[in-house]
């Protein structure tokens, strides 16, 4: 089974339980925090890809990295996917179980790439515009792109608006490069 298939059933899995349970809110705020820890820590990706560490610490590590720090139902989820080895999908199965969230509360995932750190006002005029474009709720996720000289991209649906000089100053290499006029001299 591909990674992409275990992904969308266990996900879809903890999405149906979620609903049935009427705590899919609380389960979406739960994923984007296992999202955000397995993203940030390459380490945990070493951890739980090596055969010689033993399941049960790989259980231990689970537990103690989300055991207070998640709702019942996804502490119980959590360590059913450890036992069942998939503990490597984590990250993998939880952003499936955000894209299905949002898909069901008609929410765009809008990301917002700048040179620098922008402040609140700024992602919410982002979300703002994202939203009047697209005409559905949005959630801005921003980040800092060092290789972004200036400007800013959105990425949204199929959609991207590059507004980077690195973007600029190529339009305009191309624009003189197909110049109709040649010197005479």
């Amino acid at each position: 089974m591909d990674n992409y298939r275990i992904y969308k059933n266990y996900a879809k899995a903890l999405f149906m339980l979620g609903a049935e349970t009427g705590q899919q809110e609380t389960v979406a705020a739960d994923m984007r925090l296992v999202n955000e820890v397995f993203s940030e820590n390459r380490e945990l990706h070493v951890v739980f890809t090596n055969p010689m560490v033993k399941q049960a610490k790989k259980v231990a590590i689970v537990a103690a990295l989300f055991d207070e720090r998640v709702s019942k139902l996804s502490r119980l989820f959590l360590h059913f996917v450890t036992k069942k080895k998939r503990t490597i999908n984590l990250r993998g199965i939880s952003a499936m179980y955000l894209d299905m969230y949002r898909e069901s509360r008609g929410i765009v995932l809008a990301d917002l790439a700048t040179s620098y750190d922008v402040d609140a006002d700024v992602i919410t005029m982002v979300g703002e515009l994202v939203g009047h474009v697209s005409g559905k709720d949005v959630e801005v996720n921003a980040h800092v792109d060092p290789s972004i000289i200036g400007g800013f991209v959105v990425k949204f649906d199929n959609n991207m608006f590059d507004t980077r000089i690195r973007t600029k100053i190529a339009d305009l290499r191309k624009q003189f490069s197909e110049n109709e006029y040649e010197s005479k001299l």
